[in-house]
């Protein structure tokens, strides 16, 4: 490795190292929390210090394996601030259930590198590395409550599910490779442009191969028919675990879809079309429907991230249709979704600090009135997360449907029907509100004290809720930028 190929892929390196600094830190200092925030919390500052610094310049490393460019940076520092603010959100729930967090900080630290190495990826192995490598930080993730029975049932699914679908993904990836004679994204590129142009046939094998690819990755954003382990995985697992997986692996996937769709199978996007508009249309619509019917708040948010997950769908189904905006729509919904998500689910960790607290509807009757701070800013998420303006929310969503609007054709029925689920997904959220300001609490006891972590990450997510709402041009910028980073 050449000091060249070393500085384009530092932030990688960074981040692995501070996941290894928390882990000697707790060797040093056995379970102290300041040791374990502060190696966490100075470490992802100093990678993304670093990850400002490299990407100043595009450059290819590791004989164009390993690409830095604007959409690497972008997502990058979205990967760093989602394990920032979970790091934030975790440490009072974990100690009042006596689980250790320099290992729980650890454990997403290096599923954040395997987020990074897959945003940086142009290489098909590479790729599948990076993806490994972010998903199976998860199974542990999800059964870190280990004497939880829900947790343990959640993780199983997860970890069996998860590898059908990483088993079917490689099956694809191994087909196009023996098939297109090469790993690399761009080698691929051309090839499948041969066949685009009538210069060579589409075999059935690799036909085959790109019908694998796209079911395991369907299998790793949670769409429909492909989502049944998602309201287990995250029902069952420790709140702070569910807000990450909600967020980091939906964006990481996402970034592996932008890097082999648009990347690889860009000269086949008129085949691919459909299959994406219909995946969209049945992930908005069921994830919806059945959030409609579910009483515990962490199975509804489930739900309403498949639905979100459709939302994203139709962007890249915009892409697909000739629309650049399509693909800036799903960097700005990844965005403003990570913070009004993560916020959602820190107002419910928040709420679970005394253990034996449940996700119930019931256990957010009365709050506020007591705790007037805390829920007003549930209500916030919630609006957001309806499409309410000013939000962050409501630009994520316009955005990706003017993308379908401008595409013209059959999406423009998809931009009709997502319009048509956000007023839908509003019942279900508004729902909570409700039982908020409407309904009298089950007990009267005193509320429970938060720490400070707690209200800096519930403040950051908040404040850029709203600043994404008000004052979207800096984003927009931005994402227009990593967006024509792409060949």
């Amino acid at each position: 490795m050449s000091w060249a190929d070393f500085s384009t892929a530092s932030p990688l390196v960074a981040a692995i190292l501070v996941a290894c600094a928390i882990l000697l830190g707790d060797l040093v200092r056995p379970g102290s929390r300041p040791v374990a925030l502060v190696a966490s919390l100075a470490g992802l500052a100093v990678v993304a210090a670093v990850t400002l610094w490299a990407g100043q310049t595009t450059a290819d490393a590791f004989g164009g394996t390993y690409r830095q460019d604007a959409l690497t940076t972008f997502l990058d520092l979205l990967f760093v601030a989602i394990v920032a603010l979970t790091i934030l959100f975790a440490p009072d729930y974990l100690e009042s259930r006596d689980l250790p967090l320099a290992e729980f900080a650890a454990v997403l630290v290096f599923a954040m590198a395997g987020a990074m190495l897959i945003a940086a990826a142009s290489d098909l192995l590479v790729l599948f590395l990076g993806l490994e490598l972010m998903v199976l930080p998860g199974y542990m993730l999800a059964g870190f409550a280990k004497r939880d029975a829900l947790s343990t049932e959640g993780a199983i699914k997860y970890f069996l599910l998860g590898s059908f679908s990483s088993a079917i993904l490689l099956f694809g990836l191994v087909l196009t490779w023996g098939l297109s004679g090469s790993t690399r994204v761009d080698d691929i590129a051309r090839h499948l442009a041969d066949i685009a142009s009538g210069g060579a046939p589409l075999s059935a094998g690799l036909a085959m191969g790109l019908a694998f690819m796209t079911t395991g990755v369907a299998f790793k954003i949670a769409a429909v028919p492909f989502h049944y382990w998602t309201p287990d995985a995250y029902q069952g697992s420790p709140t702070p675990v569910t807000g990450y997986l909600s967020v980091l692996p939906k964006v990481g996937a996402f970034a592996l879809i932008i890097r082999l769709f648009i990347g690889a199978l860009d000269p086949l996007k008129a085949d691919w079309l459909p299959v994406i508009e219909i995946l969209a249309v049945l992930t908005m619509t069921l994830g919806n429907l059945v959030a409609l019917t579910q009483s515990n708040v962490k199975r509804m948010l489930a739900y309403s991230s498949i639905a979100h997950t459709g939302y994203i769908l139709m962007g890249l189904a915009a892409y697909a249709a000739g629309r650049i905006e399509g693909l800036e729509g799903i960097l700005f919904y990844s965005v403003a979704y990570t913070f009004m998500n993560l916020g959602a689910f820190a107002v419910i960790a928040a709420l679970q600090r005394r253990p034996g607290v449940t996700s119930h509807l019931d256990t957010f009757a009365g709050l506020g009135r007591r705790e007037p701070l805390l829920g007003a800013l549930m209500t916030l998420f919630l609006l957001s997360l309806t499409g309410i303006p000013p939000f962050a929310g409501f630009f994520a969503k316009a955005y990706v449907i003017l993308g379908a609007v401008q595409a013209g054709g059959t999406l423009t029925i998809l931009a009709v029907i997502a319009v048509i689920n956000a007023a839908m997904a509003a019942f279900y959220y508004l729902r909570v509100v409700v039982y908020m300001y409407m309904r009298e609490p089950a007990t009267e006891g005193q509320a429970p004290r938060h720490g400070s972590l707690v209200w800096v990450g519930l403040w950051t997510a908040s404040v850029l809720t709203i600043l994404i709402g008000l004052f979207p041009g800096p984003l927009l910028d931005a994402v227009n930028h990593a967006a024509r980073a792409l060949p």
